[in-house]
């Protein structure tokens, strides 16, 4: 059981409390809504680009590294299509300094072109490394405009091109960032060993000067629904031919995310998952093959790819995957295989809320969804699964009409 204390400051940032006594650490974790999602489409990559120039100083710190190292502490971000999460941890004796950093950057960057070009030259060079130059690098970039025709899930995190990084302006630059990055736009979540007063009194010092921006209500255009196959045939310089098969799924606060998650995992979630056994091990079809899920908080995606051994035709490949998608339309899955699943994720998920510093991400995460105090729920709804529940998303879901496959061909 994860105990949070929720508490609200007067420009409207939401404050999460968790004290951890088996640490002499503290983290101070801020989640702010908005990620790719919310760019626009003529300027994607924009949400990662703040993830570099959060980084770069703000209007009263010019280096936030120094004053953190003298602290014995570390900081880090990531961005992802629905948030953008900052943490900041420190030894608890020297806890201030974490709030001093993190307020400040709130606050205000320190907007100037030369930390702009800095940090575009390092997203564009991140760009290069992770999608041109990386094997199946651009799967996502090819993937994402097949499955979402409106929504805009349809470009990657990173964007789509180098190009619109490129032409940022700083004008741009900061009208994205007063326009997102804001008390009442964020969560900040401490755990630690902080005492709750203390946490709560350095809230008020250091965030409660900074006032509310006017944040619009997003208005996202939902994605219709997709009734007919897509297909998409692309070569690359790549060692073996592969199969990407994506399909339309519920989005993270739905009713049946969790028995999509399972059924990834059931199918292609380690050497005892269904496709690997049947298609890598027993019929050598695949040098490998996974299932997984975006774990979008709109609508997202469930994900089969696979790498075909030399030889196998895509016919084959895409045949052999149909069938075992049959097969768990025609039985539901049995409670043995299902409790090994259930338990897997059991197993990842208290692993994944040990630390302090993770503690802090996740909670604040669930109080995006709605409510902090879910995280001590989740198990009870995998726990609650069962092998019909999981067989209705497969007929639902996981059919050719709801798909879109790229064919990923290696050059001969």
């Amino acid at each position: 059981m994860i105990k949070v204390e929720k508490y609200l400051l007067s420009n409207g940032l939401r404050v999460l409390y968790h004290y951890d006594g088996n640490t002499r650490m503290t983290a101070v974790n801020i989640l702010y809504d908005v990620g790719s999602k919310d760019e626009s489409p003529h300027r994607t990559g924009f949400a990662h680009l703040f993830e570099h120039l959060m980084f770069g100083g703000s209007v009263n710190i010019p280096d936030f590294d120094t004053p953190l190292q003298r602290a014995g502490g570390d900081n880090n971000a990531w961005t992802s299509n629905d948030i953008t999460n900052y943490y900041t941890i420190v030894p608890t004796h020297n806890a201030e300094t974490a709030f001093w950093i993190e307020s400040d950057r709130m606050l205000g960057l320190a907007f100037s072109e030369q930390n702009l070009a800095i940090q575009k030259h390092v997203v564009i060079e991140e760009f290069k490394q992770r999608t041109l130059n990386q094997p199946y690098g651009d799967i996502y970039q090819l993937l994402r405009p097949m499955v979402y025709t409106k929504h805009p899930y349809r470009w990657p995190v990173i964007g789509k091109g180098i190009k619109e990084i490129e032409e940022a302006s700083l004008d741009e630059v900061k009208e994205f960032y007063y326009t997102h990055y804001a008390p009442n736009n964020a969560i900040l979540c401490i755990s630690g060993s902080i005492k709750a007063q203390e946490a709560l009194t350095l809230c008020e010092k250091w965030f409660s000067p900074i006032a509310a921006r006017t944040i619009d209500p997003r208005n996202l255009p939902s994605e219709p629904a997709q009734n007919e196959a897509r297909t998409l045939h692309v070569e690359r310089n790549v060692p073996l031919n592969a199969i990407i098969k994506a399909y339309h799924m519920c989005g993270r606060k739905g009713n049946d995310y969790q028995a999509y998650d399972i059924l990834s995992d059931i199918l292609g979630t380690g050497a005892s998952s269904r496709l690997y056994k049947k298609l890598v091990q027993n019929r050598r079809l695949f040098n490998s093959i996974d299932a997984s899920i975006s774990g979008d908080v709109d609508p997202g995606m469930f994900i089969i790819n696979g790498k075909l051994n030399k030889g196998i035709t895509f016919e084959e490949g895409e045949n052999a995957i149909a069938e075992e998608l049959e097969k768990l339309r025609q039985e539901p899955v049995g409670e043995r295989e299902l409790n090994k699943a259930v338990n897997c994720f059991e197993t990842e998920f208290l692993v994944s809320n040990m630390n302090y510093a993770d503690k802090a991400a996740n909670l604040a995460y669930y109080e995006l969804l709605g409510d902090a105090d879910d995280i001590n729920k989740e198990v009870n709804k995998y726990r609650n699964l069962t092998g019909e529940q999981l067989q209705k998303r497969v007929s639902k879901a996981l059919v050719a009409s709801n798909c879109s496959t790229i064919y990923y061909h290696a050059k001969s």
